[in-house]
């Protein structure tokens, strides 16, 4: 079995892993950097790091259509659930994690806010780690540098998905530090380009990477995949 991470733009993700569907963060409506619509995704899972817009604007109306379960933190599961209809849903908290069809979720720490789309307390921000049959994906979400990066690098680390926007998250430089403690064979940048605040040049990124870690960078662009 093959596991496959498509990038739709700015944070959001779609995971093929067998003959599940999973999509991280997904963002499709009002992204001037998506080439596709959230009517065009289907999902078995969606996994929220955080509650704002740019990242679960789309959540509710791909579960309500699909069916698919949400996992979230514990208080954006249950905005989802009571505000916007969201029939199956998962709750999680820092540190915790589930077995699922796909493979294991253990939601991660992640340094950010976070408030739903209509002002609401969004609970924790987050991020995930992820274990494949095939192997293990950090997905930092919105974040900035933390040192228990280095914990989770301990556990042996595939590919780690890292946000390098700056402004709003870690940007480039902290984001090779990251990369220092996490230790994963690849790294793939996200949340960045999509609005002039979040300009970086990933080339550049990715040459830092290379001179100054031992991991591959791994440029994607938008509905490209990266295998496990």
């Amino acid at each position: 079995m093959t596991t496959a991470i498509k990038w739709l733009g700015h944070y959001s993700f779609e995971i093929t892993s067998g003959e599940h569907k999973v999509l991280v963060d997904p963002f499709l409506t009002d992204n001037p950097s998506a080439t596709v619509s959230a009517d065009d995704l289907d999902a078995d899972f969606i996994l929220v790091t955080h509650g704002h817009a740019d990242h679960v604007a789309d959540v509710a109306s791909i579960a309500n259509r699909t069916g698919a379960t949400v996992v979230a933190p514990v208080e954006a599961a249950g905005w989802f659930q009571s505000q916007q209809g969201v029939e199956n849903i998962i709750q999680l908290n820092l540190g915790g994690g589930i077995q699922l069809p796909f493979g294991h979720v253990r939601m991660t720490i992640a340094h950010h806010s976070s408030s739903m789309p209509d002002g609401s307390y969004g609970g924790n921000p987050s991020g995930y780690l992820l274990s494949f049959p095939e192997g293990r994906v950090y997905f930092s979400g919105d974040t900035a540098l933390f040192m228990e990066m280095e914990l989770y690098g301990r556990q042996g680390i595939d590919i780690a998905i890292l946000s390098i926007g700056d402004h709003f998250t870690m940007g480039p430089d902290d984001s090779v530090e990251a990369v220092r403690m996490l230790k994963p064979d690849r790294v793939v940048p996200a949340h960045y380009n999509t609005w002039p605040p979040i300009e970086q040049d990933p080339e550049l990124w990715a040459e830092k990477i290379c001179s100054q870690t031992d991991a591959t960078p791994v440029v994607l662009n938008v509905n490209r995949i990266i295998e496990l």
